[in-house]
């Protein structure tokens, strides 16, 4: 069996992600992923980058900033591959902001019924745009449609 290659080209790691090649030169220009330049200037990664990658993708999934993320990967080594621990340590910094997220978005499912989203129109209760009706003692009507 072939040993695979110490690296890979663009096209070689969109195949293997799955993202377009557009999509890796913008991670590169936000310096998400790096790449050496070959005497013909062609790019090439490490494979590790795979996993870069792959982070990137289920980071953006779930709502992280790829500002977050550029600084998270600033904290690789890049002197060896991220090891397991490496990743957990990243997952886990993020844990927190994303539970935090999962706490809003269960309130607001929870709370949703009771809300109109568009200004209330007074309504005498409304926990998320309007609560105890503030908006109501400005006077009748929409007073958010603006």
């Amino acid at each position: 069996m072939e040993r695979p290659a110490a690296e890979l080209t663009v096209g070689q790691l969109s195949d293997r992600s799955g993202v377009p090649i557009s999509a890796l030169r913008f991670y590169e220009r936000q310096n998400l992923i790096s790449s050496r330049r070959t005497a013909g200037n062609q790019r090439r990664y490490s494979r590790d980058t795979l996993r870069r990658v792959a982070l990137i993708r289920i980071a953006q999934r779930v709502g992280i900033s790829l500002a977050d993320v550029r600084e998270m990967l600033s904290t690789l080594p890049d002197d060896r591959v991220p090891s397991r621990v490496d990743w957990q340590r990243m997952s886990e910094q993020w844990r927190s902001e994303l539970e935090e997220r999962i706490h809003r978005l269960r309130q607001l499912l929870d709370e949703f019924t009771e809300c109109v989203g568009c200004g209330c129109l007074s309504i005498d209760r409304c926990l998320l745009a309007n609560p105890d009706d503030v908006l109501g003692e400005q006077g009748p009507g929409p007073r958010r449609l603006g």
